[in-house]
């Protein structure tokens, strides 16, 4: 493609000469040394030149590249990542990509077929070698050169001794390539990720169709992780191999070793049979999460993603739960709804609602906002009386009236990512962070003023009666602020502990190692006066706050084989619910029917609720476990619910912006509404979210807030 307008006619000293193409870093020239090197430069989006997370991310691309040096890679020639507008030159492979080959000539048959296989295994096995996953291993990203093919860009791998710099808890990747781990729990993915994203490459390169092709992103990505491969038109004996690179397990998955095997010991023609490719015993299942290690390099640690009380937990989970996270949606606007058959109601009830309240639907995003690529929590509200506190990546800490959706003053920075957190005494709660560094602010209802402001070494602080509790970033170490900033005390404990508030009364969840998920947990109770830490009882591995129950922490223990980060919140699976005696530390377990999946959550005090991502909704009592009912709604990607103790319903919401009522006694479904038109580029990005305003229900998807009453946009009461 010939230079546009604009474009410049040089970088570092290299002519360009034609533009190759762009992607979401920057655009890729063809350019050309003053010896007359061919090189390919990749030149950042002016956009992108100021924000210092994306340069860091940057400065690791190029190290990724720089540390693999195999012949089926494009190596780097020259580089300036500290530039001001960064740059980076790579050798110059002519070819098209295997996208555009396929396109162009078909699928890939024949010894053509096995030299494309040996060439890729070989080339994940120089980047495996340096210590590098690659993550996004897909046809655009192959090029075909005459001597074999070549794996580049590699803006999104990891290091696998320095996974703090490269994922910030979004999900990246091709969602049709990518791994049902990388869908999951991006920061840990091994080498066995690439292993499956070559499965599904090789796939397409033999069919011209992927194994989990679909019509959204979103589809791809729920196919990769919960439905088998398409491998019908993909010939033997291809199809087998590609079956055990596409295995749910990573474990389970062959070697790059073993791959290469079979492909160098199979036939150069297209039939063989399948007995030619060897038969290899399933591996031992001690650890399904870890996958394999990397060849030359230490095995990455695994992080938990669902820790109790842990926002950034909760906002991994959030980010993951709809899987691909990439949905252009067109919805069908607040004005519709769907009414459920079944027997009405026979209670009469006039529904409390903020003066003046009408069905409502408010942009929080400002328009003059760019995007941004912070490491961002998913948008929320907090309430306090007829008023929401709202805030999210891109648009200010945000005050809402909730009877007409006004905002009534935005506070903050709007670059940075501020999420409200809790309302006591006049003072919103606010975590903030910016460029990676942990604020808690107090900003003051009436006005939107920013009071105060401490450091905080992560966004784990709560709010108790007594004030703002948050860590101090020692081992173990707490702080509590009144609400005029004014330190109460301070408190430390020789362990990793994490802050916890219960109907008011501060707590700390603590562990004798720095690996929470992964080991047993301690459950302490802080006296709000002066920080004295009172043990309680010791917890196992995985176990889940859920929240308070008659006076005791109730905690939902996982099943042993869901003890690691292999599995998303909603698709968790639980065995027990235990019951924490406040003043003795007495545990007691309270077994579930069966092993439940979902991610739960306790409504009023004596239900627990579990959400799965295909909409199936459980209901167990939190007194004795039994279930009171299983219901599939017919919406995957549920927020989490809340509860109306007025009307006996819970509420959902989901990320298209539906919302759901459901009888707590019975789980029948009442209502739901229709899609939102326009929520806005945050709703592929972030779950939702729902809350209880008196009986006016305000729910959250994206950048968009909107209130429904408690029967429904413009449906008559079902009572």
């Amino acid at each position: 493609m010939p230079l546009r307008d604009g474009d410049p006619a040089s970088v570092g000293g290299y002519a360009l000469l034609d533009r190759i193409g762009a992607g979401g870093m920057g655009t890729v020239f063809l350019g050309r040394s003053a010896a007359g090197r061919r090189v390919a430069v990749k030149l950042v989006h002016p956009q992108l030149c100021e924000d210092e997370e994306f340069r860091v991310r940057f400065r690791q691309e190029i190290a990724a590249v720089r540390r693999v040096s195999g012949a089926f890679t494009a190596p780097v020639v020259d580089a300036d990542p500290d530039a001001e507008q960064p740059w980076m030159a790579t050798m110059f492979v002519p070819g098209p990509s295997l996208a555009a080959q396929v396109d162009s000539d078909g699928p890939v048959t024949g010894p053509e077929l096995r030299l494309l296989a040996l060439g890729l295994i070989e080339a994940l096995r120089e980047i495996h070698r340096a210590g590098v996953v690659h993550r996004d291993l897909k046809p655009g990203n192959v090029l075909m050169a005459e001597d074999g093919p070549r794996v580049i860009d590699f803006g999104i791998s990891r290091a696998a001794d320095n996974q703090t710099l490269t994922v910030t808890g979004n999900v990246i990747g091709t969602p049709p390539f990518m791994s049902p781990e990388q869908l999951r729990s991006p920061r840990d993915v091994t080498s066995a990720s690439d292993v499956f994203s070559l499965g599904s490459l090789l796939v397409y390169a033999a069919t011209g169709n992927g194994p989990f092709d679909a019509d959204t992103p979103y589809m791809a990505g729920y196919q990769v992780m919960y439905e088998e491969p398409a491998l019908e038109e993909v010939p033997q004996p291809l199809r087998d191999i590609a079956a055990r690179c596409l295995d749910k397990d990573p474990a389970a998955r062959p070697g790059l070793t073993e791959l290469h095997e079979w492909f160098r010991t199979l036939p150069e023609g297209e039939t063989a049979s399948t007995d030619d490719i060897p038969r290899i015993a399933p591996p031992a299942r001690a650890d399904t999460t870890a996958g394999r290690a990397i060849p030359g390099a230490s095995t990455e640690p695994v992080t938990h993603g669902g820790r109790p009380g842990k926002r950034r937990g909760r906002r991994l989970t959030y980010a993951l739960t709809a899987v691909g996270t990439a949905v252009a949606v067109t919805g069908l606007g607040l004005a519709a709804v769907n009414a459920f058959s079944g027997d009405t109601h026979n209670t009469v009830r006039t529904a409390s609602l903020p003066t003046g309240w009408q069905p409502w639907q408010t942009t929080l995003r400002q328009s003059s906002v760019s995007d941004t690529m912070m490491d961002s929590g998913p948008p929320g509200c907090v309430s306090e009386g007829t008023v929401l506190y709202c805030g999210g990546e891109g648009f200010t800490v945000a005050k809402v009236d909730a009877a007409t959706g006004r905002v009534l003053w935005r506070s903050g920075d709007s670059v940075q990512n501020s999420t409200p957190f809790g309302v006591r005494n006049g003072v919103v709660y606010v975590a903030e962070q910016t460029r990676g560094e942990f604020r808690t602010a107090a900003v003051h209802t009436g006005t939107g003023k920013r009071l105060w402001a401490r450091e905080t070494p992560n966004d784990d602080s709560v709010v108790f009666d007594g004030g703002l509790l948050t860590t101090t970033g020692d081992i173990g170490g707490f702080i509590a602020y009144d609400t005029s900033g004014k330190k109460l005390w301070q408190s430390r404990k020789a362990a990793f502990c994490d802050p916890l508030s219960l109907a008011g009364v501060p707590y700390a969840e603590c562990t004798i190692a720095g690996e929470p998920g992964h080991v047993p947990v301690t459950l302490l109770r802080l006296d709000p006066a002066d920080g004295t830490a009172h043990r309680l009882a010791a917890l196992p591995i995985g176990s889940k706050g859920l929240g308070q129950s008659g006076g005791e922490p109730v905690y939902a223990q996982p099943a042993a084989a869901a003890n690691q980060d292999g599995e998303i919140e909603s698709e968790r699976r639980y065995t027990t619910l235990l019951r924490v005696d406040p003043r003795t530390g007495a545990v007691r377990p309270v077994p579930l029917p069966r092993t439940l999946r979902g991610a739960p959550t306790l409504l009023g005090d004596d239900v627990v609720v579990f959400a799965q991502t295909n909409g199936t909704v459980t209901a167990v009592s939190a007194t004795d476990g039994k279930q009171l009912w299983q219901r599939s709604t017919g919406m995957e990607g549920l927020s989490q619910p809340v509860l109306s103790t007025a009307y006996d319903r819970i509420y959902f919401s989901n990320r298209i912006g539906r919302v759901l009522a459901m009888e707590l006694s019975t789980g029948r479904a009442l209502w739901r509404t229709s899609a939102v038109d326009a929520l806005g580029d945050a709703s592929q990005d972030w779950a939702p979210s729902v809350t209880l305003v008196r009986d006016a229900v305000v729910a959250m998807a994206g950048n968009t807030l909107f209130s429904v009453g408690p029967d429904g946009p413009g449906a008559q009461s079902a009572d």
